[in-house]
């Protein structure tokens, strides 16, 4: 019988988490390199960059990758033969090193999940509880697996119970354009298969978790229908030209990993769950010996490739820009911001749209009169920062904000990552306003620019106040122009028909 204490358990929990925050899974780093190496479109390629070089200085910072730090998954399997010496349950230990992880002073991550989700939505403040998934297995040790999941990709799980006639390719093809790009793409895709509805969700989830092998399973040929079956996917997934950031562009999934189980006659249960660009998980094993020793990957694994802003990008002053200037802004330029913005999330949006529908005043200075807003909730700032990792929030969730925010508040423009649908569309092209985004997975990179930061309004939301950001030379790219033109419906348009006649001369 081998014994594993408590200290062990927890300090391990809270070491993985700190070192999947600024460490990329080394298989990541260099399957999105060689995408870069082979991406022909000039906006995927610089997104990629992006995403390259502020994960090398997240690993040399030791400072997050993504500003959302994700909600904790931890994996358990139990060796039938081990005690765990704990002094309350395996769910207490675990949450004690999330706990310990999240509020490390050295490098705080951002506290993002809210307790009463149906209600009052109370930020718990330490990021507990954990997501936990036990089983016993044979054997005398803790196989564990610990991973972070960002909420814009978590956001855009999808589950369906098809008949066992029906085509699963053909859903997943379906499917994966209404996620738009918010999962931050060029990422992974987990599905799940078999089992039942909550089976395959895990399943999809579990799945994540695999090394990044698909050059290798191309190159030797599949032997089985699953290795089959994720080769297809890759390919037509890719074919959709969705690419990095939904910009268009050829890889929008670096593997596609699946794993299935025993299913009902009469059933085919389907899961799918994106991994974004901050995939973040690691795996260890205890064996009563102590916590576990996490070894830093080689920086000279990394690719070679850092991001500098291309010569031709529009600089822009936000102190002096106005509504008109807005006009001849065109969907994928790339612009480089300096001067003052202001940033808000969902629970922000929502507050401002109470006080002023209440006919009350907002805030003494928070006024958005010429201005742009940028959804972001960033990491606390440690040492000489103004500001922790500081990457762009999802811009979909806003849109039922936007006609509100530009209406009444003098809101001029706005800055996320992913597209804007219907609804913020709508809204851009009545008032003539903008919507700018920032890339995705490179909350570090994006946190150089900004030169200082204070709370201006809402210091009781947390990482959802209002800041005041100063920025110099914040990169960005027009996302939706004046007009209503978005680059996520005409990128990834014009790629599928490039992909298509590139696949065309191949054969």
């Amino acid at each position: 019988m081998v014994t594993i204490e408590e200290k062990d358990l927890v300090q391990s929990i809270a070491d993985a988490l700190q070192y999947i925050s600024y460490y990329h899974p080394v298989d990541y780093v260099q399957a999105l390199g060689v995408a870069w190496a082979h991406e022909q479109s000039p906006a995927a390629r610089d997104a990629m960059a992006q995403i390259l070089t502020n994960s090398r200085l997240c690993a040399e910072g030791h400072r997050p990758i993504c500003q959302d730090t994700g909600i904790v998954n931890v994996f358990l399997k139990v060796g039938l033969k081990v005690r765990l010496n704990l002094s309350g349950s395996l769910d207490d230990a675990v949450n004690e090193g999330v706990r310990q992880a999240y509020l490390n002073p050295d490098n705080p991550l951002r506290a993002s999940i809210v307790s009463d989700p149906a209600g009052k939505r109370r930020n718990t403040r330490d990021n507990t509880p954990a997501v936990i998934h036990v089983s016993l297995v044979p054997g005398e040790t803790v196989e564990i697996i610990v991973a972070a999941k960002g909420g814009g990709s978590e956001n855009k799980a999808k589950m369906v119970m098809l008949n066992p006639s029906d085509s699963l390719v053909d859903w997943i093809l379906t499917t994966v354009p209404t996620l738009g790009a918010g999962w931050c793409p060029p990422g992974l895709l987990g599905i799940g298969i078999g089992g039942t509805a909550e089976k395959a969700m895990l399943l999809a989830k579990e799945s994540l978790m695999a090394p990044i092998d698909m050059s290798l399973l191309k190159a030797r040929g599949p032997s089985n229908t699953v290795e089959a079956l994720r080769i297809e996917l890759y390919d037509k997934v890719n074919a959709l030209g969705i690419g990095a950031q939904g910009l268009g562009g050829m890889t929008t999934v670096l593997d596609v990993k699946i794993l299935d189980y025993p299913t009902h006659a009469a059933s085919l249960p389907v899961a799918l769950i994106p991994n974004c660009a901050a995939t973040r998980h690691i795996h260890f094993t205890l064996d009563g010996t102590g916590p576990t020793s996490l070894m830093p990957p080689r920086l000279e694994d990394w690719p070679a490739v850092t991001w500098h802003a291309a010569p031709s990008a529009r600089r822009v002053n936000l102190d002096t820009v106005r509504r008109e200037d807005l006009a001849d802004w065109k969907p994928g330029e790339t612009l480089l911001l300096s001067g003052k913005l202001l940033t808000g999330r969902d629970a922000a949006h929502l507050r401002i749209q109470q006080l002023l529908s209440r006919g009350e005043p907002l805030p003494a200075g928070l006024d958005f009169t010429h201005r742009f807003i940028y959804y972001v909730g960033p990491v606390d700032p440690v040492a000489d920062e103004v500001v922790g990792p500081a990457g762009p929030t999802t811009a979909t969730r806003m849109d039922k904000f936007a006609d509100f925010m530009l209406e009444r508040t003098g809101l001029i423009g706005m800055i996320g990552k992913a597209e804007r649908g219907p609804l913020g569309i709508e809204a851009i092209r009545k008032h003539r306003s903008v919507s700018l985004i920032a890339v995705g997975g490179a909350a570090y990179l994006v946190s150089k620019a900004i030169r200082a930061a204070r709370v201006v309004a809402f210091a009781d939301l947390g990482m959802e106040a209002v800041y005041e950001f100063e920025v110099e030379d914040m990169p960005v790219t027009v996302a939706v122009d004046c007009a209503g033109n978005s680059i996520h419906q005409s990128g990834p348009a014009e790629w599928r028909i490039r992909l298509s006649d590139i696949a065309h001369h191949e054969n």
